[in-house]
């Protein structure tokens, strides 16, 4: 249903005759993700890199410096490379990527939570940081549907800057370009919420349960940072630290079992350590484990980094090392204890307006 068609147009409060009539009385929930490109071509692919590698918030080396190299070089490389890797993932039923599919199945049952709970004054949507629908186009349809307020929620478990806080930035530019800005409150990082927890040990225990033999130890992959933004202040690398800690907790685990590694490098300096890829590799050849699991936390989807990176590239590195079996727990992504978890912590960030 049109959801600008549930709001009429009705006249302000007190307007003298002749106003012009507006929307009002809706509050917007408005749930963003990372982003994707439009497609794994050339040109597809070079927008979005662009966009992404562009922002001050993931990449915050001198413009001066970084914009040559990247326009100059890698923007005329990567594309064809990333592309290859979005092509080996792609929905090409639907004509987009896993990502793109997984937040509309997300939007959707979050839609059906809100809609239980408050009936039609909650409009729920979404937007990506990247690519499209982009964070400017959905604030402001929100707006004209009549939200005088706005609940923006990142739908990352744990914060950082390059995730959360960019989401964040778009966020509030938007509404900078808006006449009339609605209210609007961000929803903080959920890493250590007991439902998010809960929804998580599930995953993994299902998967233990299906698995021929147990894994011998669980991988818990994060995408990584530099690790100069932690030593400016950045929590992510405690958040993601305390995450996997409440996961053995709730799972009744012994240390041993499950591992904390980081994903994704880029570029020439030190990030969070260890590497994913070099330790399933180290777990193979130096601790004689044969058997793992490999679960990503910080992700609410999959999207490249795990249906391409985890379960090619670093499966590859645990394989040949000498492992034998790698199995990849997906995220959460629309399963009903995750949905569940998400609406309770939307519903907790819409108290004192609904």
């Amino acid at each position: 249903m049109n959801m600008m068609s549930q709001t009429p147009e009705t006249p302000l409060p007190h307007a003298p005759e002749g106003h012009p009539k507006v929307r009002m009385g809706k509050i917007g929930l408005l749930m963003a993700n990372l982003g994707t490109p439009d497609g794994h071509d050339y040109w597809s692919m070079r927008r979005y890199l662009g966009e992404f590698l562009s922002d001050r918030r993931v990449i915050d080396y001198s413009p001066f410096l970084w914009q040559p190299l990247l326009q100059g070089i890698i923007l005329t490389s990567r594309p064809f490379r990333s592309g290859a890797a979005y092509r080996s993932i792609w929905n090409n039923e639907a004509g987009e990527s896993p990502l793109a599919t997984i937040t509309k199945a997300q939007v959707a049952k979050m839609k059906t939570r809100m809609r239980a709970r408050f009936g039609d004054r909650v409009m729920v949507d979404y937007c990506m940081r990247y690519g499209n629908p982009s964070t400017m186009t959905k604030v402001a349809e929100m707006q004209a549907a009549g939200c005088e307020r706005i609940v923006f929620f990142p739908l990352y478990p744990q914060y950082a800057g390059a995730t959360s806080a960019t989401a964040n930035d778009q966020f509030f530019r938007a509404l900078m370009k808006l006449k009339w800005q609605p209210s609007s409150r961000t929803v903080p990082a959920y890493f250590e919420d007991p439902r998010y927890i809960e929804a998580l040990a599930q995953s993994v225990e299902r998967a233990y349960a299906a698995a021929e033999i147990e894994p011998e130890i669980l991988v818990c992959s994060y995408h990584g940072v530099p690790k100069r933004y932690l030593m400016e202040g950045d929590p992510y690398h405690c958040q993601c630290q305390k995450t996997t800690r409440l996961l053995r907790e709730r799972l009744g685990w012994d240390k041993d079992r499950i591992t904390t590694t980081f994903q994704s490098k880029f570029g020439p300096e030190e990030w969070l350590k260890p590497y994913t890829v070099e330790e399933v590799a180290r777990l193979a050849r130096e601790d004689g484990k044969r058997n793992i699991a490999v679960i990503a936390p910080a992700f609410s989807s999959d999207c490249i980094e795990t249906l391409e990176e985890i379960n090619e590239e670093i499966r590859e590195s645990f394989e040949e090392a000498g492992g034998e079996r790698f199995a990849y727990i997906p995220c959460l992504n629309d399963d009903e204890a995750h949905m569940d978890a998400l609406a309770d912590i939307a519903a907790e960030n819409l108290a004192g307006w609904i």
